[in-house]
């Protein structure tokens, strides 16, 4: 079935109070998108960012983002003053990016208070909460608190007795964090019942939720420290090690992740229960789960651990169809639950693993003509129906900064196949790229907000293998208006993806 969705992280949402949260904006934008005929919202990972505020380098694969929660909730459940949250500074001169610094500073102080004064733990839904959760919740908890009582230091820092998880050790920790422990499980308690709350307004709006999970969890993650028998760990639960990509026409060194990279083989003899509690987990939180570097299940890149560069790594066998055939049997699994990421350099068993996987893979506009990127199946001509057809991702330009930026062979060649002349302005070449991607036979078509906005290179969500100016950017409210919801919402319907 034909369909469109719009891509926009949680994170951009306007909000005057210094980023986006379930909040009545985030209402309102899955008010909009159902205005527009929108069947998705495809958002980004929704785990607690660290350093470099990257929601792909969480401090949990299963926690939630404490910066999401709605703050004005917090007043009507009598847990906030709105005085208290109008003295805050989360860096609410700048509605248009998200001051992270700020945004800890101002934040989590108001979260304590709401922590202190709320009896949570004799709610039956937060004892059924904690149940449903106990195989991360505590572990999550217990790396927050001792993480804060040790200045923010990663786990590998630690003292080796806490880091390798002596038990006489990790009770004293209890002990000595209880407090944080305890906020930690009521930020997690109130994520879960606002993000629920909000997912299932938009499923009475006839809006899907699209999620997004990285497929390796962050070296400097509870899932790394709790679990470390799942991990390419040493006895002395250091990596041997880590992910990333070999050298390329785009980076020389190659990109350096620095990810733990699993033990397959341990996860064959546990039935690859993690994968399946995870898997769960996110069908619980999503409507459909895009899996990022799909590609890592066929071969993944292992770089020895402590190299400064990519370039001495090399490719080991990945699951393969073993690890979907194990998540055929976990609640809500299907073939158009997950988004295969599958974008780059495509060997011929990665695209028979997304064929045998039967899930939609992906197709970005922007590749199509990219002369670095030939032969890899882009060209909208080229497509076939079981796949997701994108302008562009969280970590590609936007459509206006890409253009102005193509060599002059790739722009010619964008211009011939478009129809593009040099009185084209911005905002219709947007929309012709827009519109190709339309009329495509993908079944699903998503478009990043930036793109129906025409912004350039301040709107761009991230710039791989860079710091400092990542996941910012921000929409106002008054930049989604009628018209363009009209726009949008006329082009749905003409190429029959209407909600």
């Amino acid at each position: 079935m034909r369909s469109a969705g719009i891509l926009l992280s949680v994170s951009s949402l306007p909000s005057p109070y210094g980023i986006g949260s379930f909040s009545n904006s985030a209402r309102r934008f899955v008010d909009l998108l159902a205005q527009a005929g929108q069947s998705f919202w495809q958002i980004l990972p929704l785990g607690p960012t660290g350093y470099g505020d990257s929601p792909y380098q969480a401090f949990s694969a299963f926690a939630g983002n404490p910066y999401f929660i709605d703050l004005d909730t917090l007043v009507k459940e009598g847990l906030l003053e709105k005085s208290e949250i109008d003295a805050a500074d989360f860096g609410q001169d700048n509605p248009k990016k998200v001051d992270y610094e700020k945004l800890y500073i101002g934040r989590y102080p108001l979260l304590r208070k709401a922590c202190e004064r709320s009896d949570f733990e004799q709610e039956e839904a937060y004892r059924a909460f904690e149940k449903e959760n106990a195989a991360w919740l505590e572990d999550y908890a217990l790396f927050m608190g001792i993480k804060n009582l040790l200045g923010g230091r990663s786990w590998m820092e630690w003292p080796d007795e806490i880091r390798m998880r002596d038990p006489r050790a990790l009770e004293e920790m209890r002990e000595k964090t209880a407090q944080e422990v305890r906020l930690f499980k009521f930020l997690q308690y109130k994520f879960m019942q606002q993000w629920m709350a909000l997912k299932e307004y938009a499923h009475t709006k006839g809006v899907k939720i699209v999620g997004d999970i990285p497929i390796y969890v962050s070296a400097d993650s509870s899932d790394a420290w709790a679990d470390f028998e799942l991990f390419q760990f040493d006895e002395a639960h250091r990596p041997s090690s880590v992910a990333g990509c070999p050298p390329d026409a785009f980076s020389a060194d190659g990109q350096m992740w620095g990810n733990p990279l699993y033990d397959w083989d341990y996860h064959e003899e546990t039935g690859y229960a993690w994968w399946k509690r995870r898997i769960a987990h996110c069908l619980k939180l999503y409507d459909v789960v895009r899996v990022d570097h799909f590609r890592g299940f066929d071969e993944y890149y292992a770089i020895p651990a402590g190299d400064k560069t990519a370039a001495r790594g090399h490719w080991e066998k990945g699951p393969g169809m073993k690890l979907f055939h194990a998540l055929s049997d976990v609640p809500g699994m299907r073939s158009d639950a997950i988004i295969a990421e599958d974008l780059g350099f495509l060997t011929d068993s990665v695209i028979q693993l997304v064929k045998d996987s039967g899930f939609p893979g992906m197709k970005v506009l922007e590749f199509a003509f990219d002369s670095r990127d030939t032969g890899s199946g882009y060209m909208p001509h080229l497509y076939t129906p079981n796949c997701v057809v994108y302008t562009g991702t969280h970590d590609n330009q936007t459509l206006r900064a890409w253009y102005g930026e193509l060599l002059p062979g790739d722009r010619a060649r964008a211009d011939v196949y478009m129809g593009f002349t040099e009185e084209t302005t911005p905002e219709e070449r947007n929309w012709t790229m827009i519109r190709t991607a339309f009329q495509s036979v993908a079944d699903k078509c998503i478009i990043p907000m930036q793109d129906y906005l025409c912004l350039g290179e301040e709107a761009r969500m991230n710039q791989p293998s860079t710091l400092g100016a990542n996941w910012t950017w921000r929409m106002t409210e008054e930049q989604l208006d009628e018209a363009l919801l009209s726009k949008i919402r006329a082009l749905t319907e003409i190429t029959d993806r209407l909600a």
